[in-house]
């Protein structure tokens, strides 16, 4: 429940703090006290807007807190510990700040989050239902989220939902699988060309570089047979060549035996040398032997080059291992087309199974639906009849509809107000009275069924009065047994039920106008309900009924 809100400088607030009760907590005032000030505080918590127009004090920040206590909240604390954010088993505190800049600030447990994640948290926490609010009751969205609630069908909804993505999954690979093969079947003839070409031309990894690099020895052969023939002159066949050089060298050492140290081994080395260069010399005259101009080996490596670079060119790649990769796709895409019937079967069999699994699954959450809005139609039924709506026929209609991800249902709430009128759509046939009350009776039936702590009414039961008024504090105060309830409110047969009333009022000072609340002691209750009832909290009949009042509830 909320345990505590802490406003300051908001709108005509400038401080305050409020410590509510378990059970059904009032709130009362006069008209532009600031009741919904207070509500519009709140709903910074909830993900609303901040307006800097709403900022009392502009060298001040704006904070908004609440703490609640929450003892087991599994799903809060999964939450949490996802987002990791701080957990506190005992309470949790959510806080708004608006800097004087207008920059805004979020909060869980002294954590900073995003804004949408105090959202997330408030939303399980707190629900505020305003005036503005009844429309929901006509969109089919929310009374299909009631039934579901009421069904208890939040985990099966979660589990077809799985499966509804994998079939909707198999559809869009099934549409793909006919495009692309559509797409195929009609460039058929092109493909197959294309492929042929490359087949045809049956090239291999690294041949581009070995045919450019051929091209290249051939197209330099003067100049390379030049070069060698300066080698091997210089090596062995010139009339001062290395050779020659060597053996003389060898010759001279031999007479110097008595200087050369046998460690060193200069004849070996001299020899090996020897030996190395006139293996140079063999390889190199054998690559000059072998190194003739072939004019038709040079115009078939030039031919063969042309065919891959036009090829290239036509398909806008730079090498032949993207010719490769081009061919190898332009086959899968052939078998592809050429297995197209087989493939179509399948991926249809599989969106067959996934429709099938999903239909299952909604079938059972149907049922559930249908069995929740029998019993939720006699409910809101008995529990709005008493409330001035002696003639009021209800029935949720469940009707098949187009799978989607939320079911296979259609669901819609029918009202008659009057008698012999059909059942109609909640829209255009109920007053505003009428649908504030079902709505207060809907949010009764759905309090038990759900896990939130803490819900505000705001002026709900505003249009009625005498005995209608005092059976929606009844049900007011029923729901108070369950969950907290706190309601802004101007009907004294409501106040009167309330475990804890706070008053909302203006008080002046030299320099401007302030909104604060306090919590109202029994005497001061007295004569608040007496205000209530006359105008006068000091008539003595008023204070009597108020007395009376207060008494038959406590």
């Amino acid at each position: 429940m909320l345990e505590t809100l802490h406003i300051s400088n908001y709108a005509l607030i400038d401080n305050i703090d409020i410590t509510f009760s378990p059970g059904l907590n009032i709130i009362t005032g006069e008209t532009g006290a600031g009741k919904s000030i207070m509500l519009g505080a709140l709903s910074l918590l909830l993900g609303a807007r901040a307006d800097m127009k709403s900022v009392r004090n502009s060298d001040r920040k704006t904070v908004v807190e609440a703490v609640f206590s929450i003892g087991e909240y599994p799903a809060l604390r999964n939450f949490c510990d996802e987002n990791d954010i701080e957990w506190d088993d005992a309470r949790c505190i959510l806080r708004r700040e608006i800097a004087p800049a207008g920059r805004s600030r979020a909060f869980v447990n002294d954590s900073p989050v995003p804004l949408a994640k105090l959202e997330a948290v408030a939303v399980q926490l707190i629900d505020i239902h305003s005036q503005h609010q009844n429309q929901l009751l006509s969109r089919p969205e929310f009374q299909l989220k009631v039934i579901d609630t009421l069904a208890g069908n939040e985990s099966a909804l979660t589990t077809y939902r799985s499966l509804f993505n994998s079939f909707r999954d198999a559809l869009r690979k099934l549409k793909i699988a006919k495009a692309k093969i559509e797409r195929t079947r009609e460039d058929e003839e092109f493909t197959r060309f294309q492929l042929e070409q490359l087949d045809e031309l049956d090239i291999h990894p690294g041949e581009q570089e070995e045919l450019e690099r051929e091209r290249d020895v051939m197209t330099n052969l003067t100049d390379l047979k030049s070069s060698l023939y300066d080698a091997l002159q210089a090596l062995g066949d010139g009339q001062h060549n290395a050779l020659s050089l060597v053996e003389e060298t060898i010759a001279a050492c031999d007479s110097l035996d008595s200087l050369l140290d046998e460690d060193d081994k200069i004849p070996e080395r001299l020899e090996a040398v020897k030996v190395e260069l006139g293996d140079i010399a063999e390889t190199l005259a054998a690559i000059d032997n072998n190194l003739a101009a072939d004019p038709a080996e040079l115009e078939a490596i030039e031919s063969r080059l042309q065919e891959i670079y036009s090829l290239q060119s036509k398909h806008k790649v730079d090498t032949v291992e993207e010719l490769i990769d081009i061919r190898e796709r332009l086959r899968e895409r052939l078998d592809a087309l050429d297995n197209s019937d087989t493939t179509i079967a399948m991926l249809e069999k599989e969106a067959r199974r996934a429709l099938a699994l999903a239909k299952e699954s909604a079938a059972e959450i149907s049922a559930r639906r249908k069995e929740a809005a029998a019993r939720f139609s006699n409910e809101l039924t008995a529990l709005a009849t008493p409330l001035g709506m002696k003639n009021l026929r209800m029935e949720v209609a469940v009707n098949p509809a187009d799978i989607s991800a939320t079911g296979t249902d259609h669901v819609e709430f029918m009202f008659a107000f009057n008698k012999n009128q059909p059942l109609m759509p909640v829209a255009g046939i109920a007053s505003g009275g009428e649908i504030s009350r079902l709505m207060l009776c809907l949010k009764a039936i759905i309090a038990g069924h759900m896990s939130l702590p803490t819900i505000i009414f705001d002026e709900v039961d505003t249009g009625v009065s005498g005995d209608v008024a005092a059976r929606i504090g009844a049900m007011m105060q029923r729901m108070g047994s369950s969950i907290q309830v706190i309601t802004i409110t101007h009907l004294p047969q409501v106040a009167a039920r309330g475990n804890s009333h706070y008053k909302v009022f203006k008080q002046d000072d030299e320099d401007s106008t302030h909104t604060a609340v306090v919590e109202l002691s029994a005497e001061e209750r007295i004569a608040e309900i007496a205000l209530m009832l006359s105008g006068n909290a000091s008539d003595p009949a008023a204070r009597a009924t108020a007395k009376v009042l207060l008494d038959e509830q406590h």
